[in-house]
Order: C-alpha cells, then structure tokens, then sequence
C-alpha cells in the first residue's frame, strides 16, 4: 500500500484538492518521519511542527469553505522544507553558522511567501553550508548525509533540502544556487535540482548584484520541480535582474509536453573523472540520441577560464556577510580564508574580475549557441565520504578540492543560464550519479520538457527509505 509520503508532490497536490488526502494526515506523517529519521540524516536545522500543523488546520478549514478547486492556490497544503540560507519569519535563520546560532528571522524572505502564497505546508528549515560557501553541508549543527550511504555526504550547499526530498522528509524543498549549491547535493541524493535561469526568481531580502546566486527547486520528479518553478518564479522592485512573468502553470505545461527533435552537445571527459561519472554522462548521450535528438561531442572549455575570476567574487560574497567582530572565530575554516581572500580585494579588482567573468560568459554562450542543451555529468565523483573535502589545516586546499569535484557547476552562474540536474544513473552499490543539462538562456521550457521526457523513458527511484536504525533500504516507487 502506498504511504502518503511517497506520491509525489504532484500528487499530492492534486489528492489535497481532489479532498482525498486529509492536509492534517499528510504534515502529521512527514513529522513522524523527521522525529525518526532526522537524526541520522542531518536534514532539518529547525522542525516547526507547531507551525506546520496550524497550516495544515488552515488548509483544511479553507476546502471545507471552498465549493469546487476553482481559486484554490496550486500547492494548497503540500509540505515543504526551506534551506537555512532563507529567512522564515519566527524560525532561526543562521545560515548554516555559529555565528548566527540566536539569530530569528523577523520575516519571510519573498520567495518564501510566494510559496506560502501558494498554499504549501511549510516544514521548517534544512541544514545548509555556512553561509551556502561550499560544496558539502557539514556544520557545527549537523552533517547532512546521502539517505543510500550515512557514511556520505549530502553535497552542498543545499545539503539538507535534499536529503529532506530523497528521505520522504517533505514533498519538495527551496535551496539556492551560486555554484551549483542546488544541483551538487541533487546529484548526491538522488533527486532533480533545477538552477533558474538569472532574474527568474526574486533574491528579495537579499541582493544579487554579482548575479551568480539564485533560489532553485529541489524534487523528486521533473513535473514536481517545475510545479515549484511556477510559484518561485516572481521578481520585486529593486532586483538587479528580472524576467517578465510566466502564465499560471507555464513550466508545468512545459514538463508535460514532448521537447521534440533537439541539437545537444556533449562536453568531454575532463581528467579525474570518476568512471561511473563517464558512464552515467555516455548512457543519457545514448538515451538522448535513442529519443530521436541530435546529439554529438561540443567543444571543450577548461575551467581554468573562469576559476580567478570566479574566485575573486566567491571570497568577496563570504567577506560581506556581516559579521560581529567577537563572532568571527565561531567561523569555520574554509569560511574565514575566503572572507580574508576577499577582504584583500579593493573595489577596482572585484569590478574587473565582474567584468572579466561577463566576458567569458559571452564567449561560452556564442561557443556553445549551436545547441539547445549542453550535457556533462554534475559533479566528477559519486556522492563522496562525510569529511572527504575539508582540510581544516589548509582550506585553500579544501576550497581547490571543492571545485575539483564540482568544474562544470559554476558555469551556469555566471552565465545566467538554466542548468539541470537529473537522477539518470546509480552506481553498482546504488549509490546515485547525476547528470546535467544547462540550457539556453531563459529556456527553462526546453530543460524540464528534455528531463520530463528522459524520466519517461526509464523513471528513476523517488525514495532513499531510512529506518529509524541501520542503513537505508533502497528502493524505488
């Protein structure tokens, strides 16, 4: 029999408004899977099952009143996770830092209250990097972990959000993606990660005056992650990029619909390549061509084009949290180097390293123009051992092992375009690979049509199920 938590979001949804999932039922089965499997995982930072529940009484008074679906919002009672990088008013927000370990959030940010608007279910707030720095999420809160090895980590920054979507700890999740901090830790645990193209979705409270850092969807299928696309995608007044607004339902539709005949390019083997990374990026080039698409090898790019500049405005966003100066040793390692980095960098070094990276970007959007979408595997390694990255003696070796792991991730960021990550492979010892496809700039609607398409063809596993003690059972819808 099929346990509430293992339809998907989608589902969810629609048994919500169908009145054939009790909205109560539903938040007070996922608690029950946090209470007992949280622990392990290191997935939520915070659980506001106070709050939760007051939601879901609110979901149901509002169908008993309502006389059909007509008006209701599309994720009216679905329960969701948010990564500790965003602020969720009256929920401690510490981005993932000691730093900030009394710190409430006195309101939501906006894209929290898009989704709010939008009828979800809001769980609480999931373990994230410091400060949403690196590609792993161990913290002085918690280690999130792959749900199909404990001995693993999550990837990062998002760490947390994923794991609560691949443990059946919420319906979907908002993570953030500034160099691949949605899509990494997707690849790790198994789920679909989606980075926005730039402008998509407002960064209100904050800022994106660099333009690398963006909210992203986590989920279990493509036509879940582009239901949350449709009610993140919002700009406010102030946004230093904003796209025009989408119809209702616009990359729904788009995930429903066959992509049709499309050109894609194939980046190579890259040294270090673990080989079931090879193999997972050979495979969907198969199924890809087997779909009827044309598919063939697309010039290389070393990231050694962008790393410099790259770096230059990864360290001048640490240093510009603010931080008390009597906190800054609750800092970890990794995180107090890149804000000296970038504390050594003055105003007329960050503008040329801005401008710098635009022009790379330019330079590999016209070398890639010929191709709807470019596909590489998301990250060089299955999901790695917990603590495998950090050195906490050298994290400048730390930081050069972080992009080692993840070369092709950043791409995207600077660029602006929308970049994928999808579930297609898993190891011999089940351990998930991920694969990933950016798209052209604002083509959203060609990446969720191609994944929704690939994900028909051969349907990936939904769950990681852990019990309460033990390893997770591994097994698939």
């Amino acid at each position: 029999m099929t346990e509430l938590y293992e339809l998907t979001l989608t589902e969810q949804a629609a048994a919500i408004r169908g009145r054939t999932v009790s909205p109560t039922e539903l938040v007070d089965q996922y608690l029950r899977r946090i209470e007992g499997s949280n622990g392990a995982l290191g997935a939520y930072r915070t659980v506001d099952a106070s709050g939760a529940r007051q939601a879901a009484a609110a979901v149901e008074a509002r169908l008993a009143a309502a006389g059909d679906d007509e008006g209701l919002p599309p994720l009216l009672g679905v329960p969701l996770s948010v990564k500790d990088t965003w602020p969720v008013a009256g929920l401690p927000y510490t981005a993932g830092s000691a730093a900030f370990d009394d710190r409430t959030a006195p309101a939501d940010a906006a894209v929290v209250g898009t989704l709010r608007a939008a009828g979800a279910v809001l769980l609480g707030t999931t373990t994230a990097a410091e400060f949403g720095c690196s590609a792993y999420t161990e913290t002085v809160f918690a280690t999130a972990r792959c749900p199909y090895d404990l001995t693993r980590g999550a990837g990062g920054s998002s760490g947390g959000a994923a794991v609560s979507v691949a443990a059946g700890l919420a319906a979907g999740a908002l993570g953030s993606d500034g160099g691949g901090s949605v899509r990494i830790p997707a690849a790790a645990c198994g789920v679909v990660g989606l980075k926005p193209s730039r402008g998509r979705v407002t960064p209100a409270p904050g800022t994106d005056a660099l333009g690398l850092a963006t909210a992203g969807p986590l989920a279990r299928t493509v036509a879940d992650a582009a239901l949350l696309l449709d009610a993140m995608a919002v700009s406010t007044p102030g946004d230093a990029a904003t796209l025009p607004a989408t119809p209702p339902g616009h990359f729904r539709a788009c995930a429903g619909r066959e992509p049709g005949p499309l050109r894609i390019g194939v980046l190579p083997t890259i040294d270090g390549r673990h080989p079931e990374a090879a193999l997972a990026c050979r495979d969907a080039a198969d199924r890809l061509a087997g779909l009827g698409h044309h598919v063939e090898e697309a010039p290389p790019y070393d990231p050694e084009e962008y790393l410099a500049d790259f770096t230059v405005l990864w360290s001048v966003l640490a240093a510009a949290v603010p931080v008390p100066p009597e906190r800054e040793e609750r800092l970890l390692p990794l995180t107090r180097w890149l804000r000296a980095r970038g504390g050594e960098h003055g105003a007329v070094r960050l503008y040329a390293a801005t401008a710098s990276l635009a022009a790379t970007a330019r330079a590999l959007c016209h070398r890639y123009a010929g191709f709807d979408a470019v596909l590489s595997p998301t990250t060089e390694q299955p999901p790695l051992p917990v603590g495998s990255l950090v050195d906490p003696d050298n994290p400048e070796r730390t930081y050069l092992r972080m992009l080692a792991h993840t070369p092709r991730t950043p791409l995207a960021n600077f660029t602006g375009q929308p970049s994928i990550s999808l579930p297609l492979h898993r190891t011999p010892e089940g351990l998930p690979v991920g694969v990933m496809l950016t798209g052209r700039l604002h083509r959203e609607d060609v990446l969720l049509s191609l994944g929704a398409q690939l994900e028909r063809e051969r349907p990936w596993p939904h769950h990681a199920v852990l019990p309460v003690t033990g390893r997770p059972e591994r097994r698939a819808r």
